[in-house]
């Protein structure tokens, strides 16, 4: 019998199989990552001040049901608020779940996770400057745009071109 040619084993190979060293996590996407839970954070307490407002909501539907003839009674006006004021915290609540998930998507190295933030920001930043808003929300749109920011810095962008190259 022949002897087989000398192959290297496959660990030992390097080369165009082996997946590229993953550089270590930025400050940059770290800060970016943090930026993004604050504003989740702020984000919910937003939507958990509607409670304070219940008086002022009510009032605004008493008001805009006696402008319209007055087809409501008191106890239909009352279900309606509190049908808005849960309505408001489940979205506030699953739109936080969606911002912790991409966030920490973002810090696993994800540029799908990193897009997603930047247009979410985006529309957040446009129901700003389109709606009546508080002085929670103007702080929330900060604090994700300072997370846009860190997570497009060059560190940042090194951090998710080498997570990209291993998988």
């Amino acid at each position: 019998m022949t002897e087989s040619p000398n192959y290297p084993n496959y660990p030992e190979s390097a080369g165009a199989g082996q997946p590229a060293a993953v550089t270590a996590r930025p400050s940059t996407v770290e800060g970016a990552f943090w930026a993004f839970i604050a504003s989740t954070v702020i984000g919910l307490i937003g939507g958990l001040l509607i409670f304070g407002n219940r008086d002022a909501i009510t009032d605004a539907l008493r008001n805009s049901n006696r402008q319209n003839g007055g087809g409501l009674t008191e106890t239909q006006i009352d279900q309606a608020v509190n049908i808005a004021m849960i309505t408001a915290v489940v979205i506030a609540v699953v739109i936080a779940a969606l911002y912790l998930l991409f966030a920490f998507k973002l810090r696993a190295g994800r540029n799908w996770a990193r897009i997603v933030l930047t247009v979410l920001t985006a529309l957040q930043l446009i129901s700003l400057l389109v709606g009546q808003s508080t002085i929670v929300a103007y702080v929330g749109v900060l604090a994700a745009a300072v997370g846009v920011v860190l997570s497009f810095m060059a560190p940042s962008n090194a951090y998710f071109a080498s997570t990209k190259a291993i998988r």
